[in-house]
């Protein structure tokens, strides 16, 4: 089994998610020890955001593309092939104004290749990536799940169900730190309940 560890914030050591993805790993790795770990973090290696070189060899057919087109597909190509060998994805997603990381968006705009990823049918897009687990250490410094109006801003684990869904992955696993900015003892709760979510997440 092959499990790949995403980190995306940008705090470092002061980080929330990464010490989650870390838990998580470790515990992963208790029930199931024949798992092979890689890591891959985006802040301290950020990815190129997605952009025309990116997408030219994907595109129209051009006979002689140039040398950072060539660059940045095989930067894409060695992303989803990482991505597609691994059995359990880790990620760590803290909440950034409302949404996720940008390094993790550009992460996640490399996956996202016709033919990889996602291929179309007469039905429509439909996802390559079955059969995988992604487990989504999820922190915020506010209380957004608990009310109508915190769930209409948040625009982080639901992107990453539905974006994860589109390639496939059905069994995406949320192991939630919220309120961690609200004081010392909604702090510790939040990482008591995410403790929790973890038990059931690598079970």
């Amino acid at each position: 089994m092959k499990l790949l560890h995403v980190d995306s914030s940008i705090l470092g050591t002061h980080s929330a998610s990464r010490q989650l993805t870390a838990e998580v790993v470790d515990q992963w790795l208790k029930g199931h020890p024949d798992t092979t770990v890689e890591y891959l973090d985006l802040a301290a290696n950020p990815i190129n955001h997605f952009g025309a070189d990116a997408i030219a060899i994907k595109g129209a057919a051009q006979p002689e593309p140039t040398e950072a087109q060539r660059a940045e597909n095989a930067l894409s190509e060695k992303l989803v092939s990482q991505f597609l060998a691994a059995d359990v994805i880790v990620i760590g997603a803290p909440f950034y104004n409302f949404s996720i990381p940008t390094q993790l968006k550009a992460w996640i705009d490399r996956l996202a290749q016709p033919c990889r990823a996602i291929t179309t049918t007469e039905k429509g897009p439909t996802g390559l990536a079955t059969g995988k687990t992604v487990i989504v250490a999820s922190t915020r410094g506010g209380a957004y799940s608990t009310s109508e109006g915190g769930q209409a801003m948040e625009h982080q684990e639901s992107y990453l169900k539905v974006v994860f869904g589109f390639f496939g992955v059905t069994d995406v696993r949320i192991v939630r730190a919220e309120g961690l900015a609200m004081g010392e003892a909604p702090k510790a709760a939040a990482l008591s309940a995410a403790r929790a979510d973890m038990e059931l997440a690598t079970a």
